[in-house]
């Protein structure tokens, strides 16, 4: 059995039309595959990044929407006040779920 390499596509000759053709065809199935997981990749990738400055956004708007409100200057103003409420709070809340 005489094998050779062509440099530009990597495909082998065996001498069987049937080897060299599933052998073909492979190849470019791989390499079909190879472009669509590319391309699959860089799309999740520019969405992660969108996402992320998105998030990063968001995340600065609630921060400047708790410190504007008035819950989040007087949590500022009184943080052992409002510890107490939510502990009040949540024992409130653990008493009403134990009961039914």
């Amino acid at each position: 059995m005489t094998t050779s390499t062509n440099s530009k596509n990597l495909t082998s000759t065996s001498g069987t039309p049937i080897s060299d053709k599933v052998t073909e065809t492979l190849h470019h199935s791989v390499d079909t595959l190879s472009e669509h997981a590319a391309t699959a990749e860089e799309k999740i990738r520019n969405t992660a990044a969108a996402s992320a400055e998105t998030m990063g956004e968001k995340q600065l708007q609630a921060r400047q929407y708790w410190d504007q409100s008035a819950v989040g200057k007087y949590t500022k103003e009184n943080p052992v006040a409002t510890a107490g409420i939510a502990f009040a709070a949540g024992m409130l809340l653990t008493t009403f779920l134990r009961r039914k």
